[in-house]
């Protein structure tokens, strides 16, 4: 993987990382006041037309500065709800509906100004539209900034299950302003760091270190600390990404308490808890579920429970759910395989393993231990 910075007179603290992908490989640009830097975003646009997407809490922050960026081009706008509760079929409609009422063509862009469900629902938009057109992700939540924007993962949830419809359909390019956080709510910061702890407990134990000692640096929104996280979560996972594109193996990894934390999301009912809510506790019982296997040390586990506490995010279940409610869920997550549930657990920190091979009674034990209602 490719990485650079640069030092200028409009952006000190700039940096590019480039995801490898061949024709598919994009830039990571991240810095401050990118959202008002008109260049950083029109290099990237394709044709004449652009849709920007986004929804109710973002547009009045950042949605003029954008526009004014894009000032040289046809721009329409769609404004969608706020919420995980928005991301359906019903929504992505919406933005096809306006795509053909607007005549965009196969040259639009479309330019994603959010969080994780506007980029999802805006990616799998532009993956699906005309078989394919050009799409921008402008992240303005700090998981998306460190996660989701990062990687190609589009699609839309489903009652049954999260994340079930979709497609993998990179963007040309992701930019990361890291002064969006500013104004970013304190639930859905800690929602973010949630998959920040998960970079340094699947691939970087020195970031996990780091994290313990800085944690309350990010909490008050330390710029500088802020962006270091970034630049280190996406170069995590912009490498784990450029060698398993599509999942097929190395980037299950990535998932860490995500068939918990989806489990928990469905089972709620979506928006309840925020994603990064739910993977926190999550990862809760995959550390615990990990001792159990006689993998990562006990000391470990509770290091890791006390620093996602920290964030000021969740590490028990809800009370509401029952063990036949997580293994129900479970079994409908992407990685099950012929029946088997397929969890990302730790070897230690820093080192994540999939496997297939837990028994549904560890699973279980660790669910009621966690907090889970006994069936």
């Amino acid at each position: 993987m490719i990485m650079s910075q640069t030092d200028n007179s409009s952006n000190k603290d700039l940096v590019i990382l480039q995801v490898e992908l061949g024709l598919r490989g994009y830039p990571i640009t991240i810095g401050r006041g990118l959202l008002s830097q008109a260049d950083k975003l029109t290099d990237h646009v394709v044709g004449r037309q652009v849709l920007i997407v986004t929804n109710e809490t973002v547009a009045p922050l950042y949605l003029g500065r954008v526009k004014q960026s894009l000032s040289g081009f046809n721009v329409d706008e769609v404004i969608l709800p706020d919420g995980e509760a928005h991301k359906n079929l019903a929504t992505l409609t919406r933005l096809f509906d306006t795509l053909l009422e607007k005549k965009h063509n196969r040259t639009t862009t479309l330019v994603a100004l959010g969080g994780g469900v506007v980029g999802d629902i805006t990616g799998f938009a532009a993956a699906a539209y005309q078989r394919g057109v050009a799409f921008i992700q402008l992240p303005t939540t700090l998981l998306a900034q460190v996660d989701s924007s990062v990687g190609g993962k589009t699609g839309v949830n489903h009652p049954l299950g999260k994340n079930m419809i979709g497609a993998f359909y990179q963007p040309r390019a992701v930019i990361i302003d890291t002064e969006s956080l500013l104004t970013l709510p304190d639930r859905e910061l800690s929602a973010g760091i949630a998959e920040v702890i998960k970079y340094g407990l699947i691939a970087d134990s020195e970031l996990f270190n780091w994290l313990e000692k800085n944690i309350d640096s990010l909490l008050a929104r330390d710029l500088d600390a802020l962006r270091y996280v970034i630049h280190r979560s996406c170069r995590i996972k912009a490498d784990v990404v450029a060698q398993d594109e599509k999942e097929s193996g190395l980037r299950a990894i990535l998932n860490l308490g995500h068939t918990f934390g989806h489990a928990i999301e469905t089972g709620l009912g979506y928006g309840q808890w925020l994603h990064g809510e739910a993977v926190g506790a999550g990862m809760v019982m995959a550390c615990d579920l990990s001792v159990r296997q006689g993998w990562l040390d006990s000391a470990d586990a509770a290091r890791a429970k006390h620093l996602i506490a920290r964030a000021k995010l969740p590490v028990l279940s809800p009370e509401s759910m029952t063990c036949a409610d997580y293994l129900a869920h479970m079994s409908l997550d992407k990685k099950v395989v012929d029946g088997q549930i397929r969890l990302v657990l730790l070897e230690r920190l820093g080192k994540a393993v999939i496997t297939g091979d837990v028994p549904h009674e560890q699973i279980k034990a660790t669910l009621i231990d966690c907090g889970a209602s006994v069936d």
